[in-house]
């Protein structure tokens, strides 16, 4: 599993109890796109951003910034701790917390979440709240078990690299295949020579994420 994984633009507004941090935020928002990166199997150390995992993330925040409608907000899920924790799912409660302020400033807004690794996970899981329209997962850990009822009638891309030596790239093909199975529009990529860090080949990972939060916004399921 992974090891790492957020990202942090100038201009970020949340308070540090808040899970929420916009990195752009328009007055009345017609859609969002939250961004969760990557971190531990178990770990309860704080979770910070400079490190890491938060940091790699910081491309696709700009790649998806130069694509987006300025009517489009973006922010990103500030997690508490660095691990998943087993049954505690902790980045899972962090991202529901962001979805739940996101909707008490701005309303039920549609939403894209994008999600690295374990951001991943927690991303595919919170696609439960209605408001959450589609998700793109990049190198995303998906265990054996994972739930695809939730999905049916969304919007899943999942980006893996075919050299990743972190997260299984086999098992993210076979989520999609399970995902799509449940009735949700799902598809997958393996990038070639991609690897977990999403470094090899860094600019086909930003422009794909980014025409593919794109796209989606101009879906009518997201853009409304």
């Amino acid at each position: 599993m992974a090891r790492h994984e957020q990202a942090s633009p100038a201009g970020s507004v949340g308070g540090p109890g808040t899970a929420l941090v916009t990195r752009r935020a328009p007055a009345a928002p017609r859609a969002a796109v939250l961004f969760l990166h990557g971190g531990r199997a178990d770990s309860r150390a704080p979770s910070r951003p400079w490190h890491l995992a938060a940091l790699r993330m910081r491309p696709f925040v700009r790649a998806v910034a130069a694509v987006a409608p300025d009517d489009v907000l973006l922010g990103e899920v500030r997690y508490r701790l660095r691990g998943w924790n087993g049954r505690d799912a902790d980045p899972l409660h962090d991202t529901r917390r962001a979805l739940a302020e996101l909707a008490s400033r701005y309303g039920d807004v549609p939403t894209v979440l994008v999600g690295h690794s374990m951001g991943g996970r927690a991303a595919l899981r919170a696609a439960v709240a209605p408001q959450v329209r589609a998700v793109i997962t990049l190198a995303p850990w998906c265990p054996e078990g994972e739930p695809v009822a939730h999905l049916r009638n969304k919007d899943v891309v999942v980006l893996h690299g075919d050299r990743d030596r972190i997260t299984d790239p086999r098992a993210s093909t076979a989520f999609a295949d399970l995902a799509r199975a449940a009735g949700a529009r799902a598809r997958s990529e393996l990038v070639a020579g991609g690897d977990h860090a999403m470094l090899r080949r860094g600019g086909h990972w930003h422009r794909t994420t980014g025409d593919a939060v794109a796209a989606l916004l101009a879906a009518p399921a997201v853009g409304r």
